[in-house]
C-alpha cells in the first residue's frame, strides 16, 4: 500500500482509508460486530492505516467497534473520529461549545481504547460558536495530549483560514466524487495555499459511482439514500450517464467502475486520502487495488473533458442537511 501526507502536517497514512460509518450506521441495519472487526483486521493486512469514525454514528456504537478492532494495532494505524453533533429527540444537533468538546474527547477516548486520537475533526461548524473559539480548545487539548491533529469536515473556506490561523489544520474532509466536484473551485486552491490534507468522503457517490444502483433500487427508511434527492429514480436515470462513461473506461483498462472512481480522485492532488466505505471483503479489497491504477495525463485531461460536459442532477443532501455545510 502507498502512503501520502496530509498537507504539511506530516500524518502519514494510507493512500486510501477506510470509512467505517456505514458498518453500524446510515446505510440500513447495522451489520455483525464480528463480522466489521474481521473486516477491519483484513484493511489492516492489506496495508490500510487509516480509519474513520465519529462520535454521532449509532450514536458511539461505531467508536465502540473501530475501538475494540483497532486496540490490538494501536502503534501502527491512526484514528479519525469527530465531536460537534448530538443527538436531541432524534435528530441531529450542532454543538461545539468548549464544555462539550471536551466532554466529547473523553467520550471518544475511552470508546476507541486510546489515549491519544491521531485526527479530531469539527463534524460541522458550529454557527453559535466562533470557530476560533473551538480552535482554541481543540489547541489545548492538544498540549494535553489527547489529540494529535485537528481537521474540519464540510467546512467554508473563511471558516478554515480562521481556524488554521490560531492553530494549523491537518486535514478537512468533505465530500469530493466524479459526481461532486465543487470542491475544486475554493476549497482544493485554500487547502493547497495553507498546506492542508484533504480527505474526500463518498468518494463513490455514495455507491452510485459502481454502476450497481439503477432507478428499479429501493432504500429502507433507515439508509440515509431515501432521503436524498440526488437518489430519487428520475434523477438516478438521468444521472446513469455519467456511470455508463465510467463503465466505458473500466473496460478500457480492466478495472472496475469503482476502480475508476476512486483512481480519479487519488490522481487529482499527492495530499488527497479518500476514505471509501464497505461492509465487504470483495469491495475492501477493490476499492485498495485502485491506488495501482494508472491514469496518464491525456486520461485525466479527456475524462475532465467528458466529466465537464455531464449535469448531475439532485442535490446531495435534503435541506435540514444542506444548511449545514459550506458555513
Amino acid at each position: 500500500m502507498q502512503k501520502r501526507k496530509l498537507g504539511k502536517s506530516g500524518l502519514e497514512v494510507s493512500a486510501i482509508g477506510l470509512g467505517c460509518m456505514g458498518m453500524s450506521h446510515g446505510y440500513g441495519p447495522a451489520s455483525d460486530k464480528k463480522e466489521m472487526i474481521s473486516l477491519i483486521h483484513k484493511a489492516i493486512d492489506r496495508g490500510v492505516t487509516f480509519f474513520d469514525t465519529a462520535e454521532v454514528y449509532g450514536p458511539y456504537v461505531n467508536e465502540e467497534l473501530v475501538g475494540e478492532a483497532l486496540a490490538p494495532f494501536k502503534e501502527k494505524v491512526v484514528i479519525a473520529t469527530k465531536f460537534g453533533i448530538q443527538m436531541a429527540n432524534g435528530k441531529q444537533v450542532l454543538d461545539s461549545k468548549p464544555e462539550q468538546i471536551r466532554q466529547a474527547v473523553e467520550g471518544s477516548l475511552k470508546r476507541l481504547k486510546v489515549d491519544t486520537i491521531d485526527l479530531y475533526y469539527q463534524h460541522r461548524v458550529d454557527p453559535n460558536v466562533p470557530i476560533e473559539e473551538v480552535a482554541g480548545v481543540v489547541q489545548d487539548l492538544i498540549k494535553e495530549g489527547k489529540i494529535k491533529h485537528w481537521g474540519l469536515s464540510e467546512a467554508g473556506v473563511e471558516t478554515i483560514r480562521r481556524a488554521h490561523t490560531v492553530h494549523p489544520v491537518t486535514a478537512i474532509q468533505s465530500e469530493y466524487s466524479m459526481m461532486w466536484r465543487s470542491p475544486e473551485e475554493e476549497l482544493m486552491p485554500i487547502l493547497e495555499e495553507l498546506g492542508i490534507g484533504f480527505v474526500p468522503f463518498s468518494p463513490l457517490g455514495k455507491g452510485f459511482l459502481t454502476g450497481k444502483v439503477d432507478k428499479n433500487v429501493t432504500f429502507g427508511s433507515d439508509d440515509f439514500r431515501s432521503i436524498v434527492p440526488r437518489f430519487k429514480p428520475e434523477n438516478i436515470e438521468a444521472n446513469q450517464v455519467l456511470v455508463n462513461l465510467i463503465k466505458e473506461i473500466a473496460a478500457e483498462k480492466d478495472t472496475t467502475p469503482a476502480q475508476i472512481a476512486l483512481a480519479w480522485v487519488l490522481h487529482q492532488k499527492p495530499w488527497i486520502v479518500p476514505i471509501p466505505g464497505t461492509r465487504k471483503l470483495e469491495r475492501l479489497e477493490e476499492n485498495i487495488d485502485a491506488v495501482d491504477i494508472e491514469l496518464t495525463t491525456k486520461e485525466l485531461n479527456d475524462l475532465n473533458d467528458s466529466l465537464a460536459k455531464i449535469e448531475i442532477l439532485g442535490e446531495r443532501y435534503p435541506d435540514e442537511y444542506a444548511n449545514r455545510v459550506g458555513k
